[in-house]
């Protein structure tokens, strides 16, 4: 291990560490359709590619997913967060912060950063329009000063998009 890996890991406890090396030797070896992990030694923060699917209204664009994994993964989630530019989608502000219920209330340690990509692929894919969420603006501006989306008390009411 090079110190700036161990440095890294600093972060995480050593269950958040082994799981994590275990999920990536697994997306090495069967990596999601439509995804690309950009190899780095930080453990604690992913960046990964999505290519929208073909056939959707994304079909062929590139996005870059940042994962941020917090000290005690897989028991609480890991943040996600589209970098800029964020895809037009309803549930995607123009900051990245998506609004997808597994990625707060509805986390569970079962989850993997395999399963979490696919989700927002099949919600990027399900979308029937290209918009920003209705209360964008105001949301974006609440969120300055580096807030969290994990400090957002999200209201999951769209289960259509």
């Amino acid at each position: 291990m090079t110190s700036s890996s161990a440095a890294s890991r600093k972060g995480l406890s050593k269950i958040a560490c082994s799981r994590l090396q275990k999920e990536l030797v697994e997306w090495e070896v069967n990596p999601p359709t439509g995804f690309k992990h950009k190899v780095s030694d930080n453990l604690q923060r992913w960046i990964i590619e999505v290519v929208g699917a073909p056939g959707t209204l994304y079909e062929s664009e590139k996005y870059q997913l940042q994962v941020d994994f917090p000290e005690h993964y897989p028991m609480e989630a890991p943040q996600v967060i589209f970098l800029h530019p964020a895809p037009l989608h309803p549930h995607v502000y123009s900051n990245g912060h998506i609004c997808l219920d597994i990625l707060y209330d509805s986390w569970s340690p079962a989850m993997t950063v395999s399963s979490v990509c696919i989700s927002i692929l099949s919600m990027l894919s399900s979308s029937t329009a290209k918009q920003r969420p209705a209360d964008n603006d105001r949301y974006v501006k609440n969120c300055r000063n580096g807030r969290s989306p994990k400090e957002t008390r999200w209201w999951f009411h769209d289960d259509k998009v």
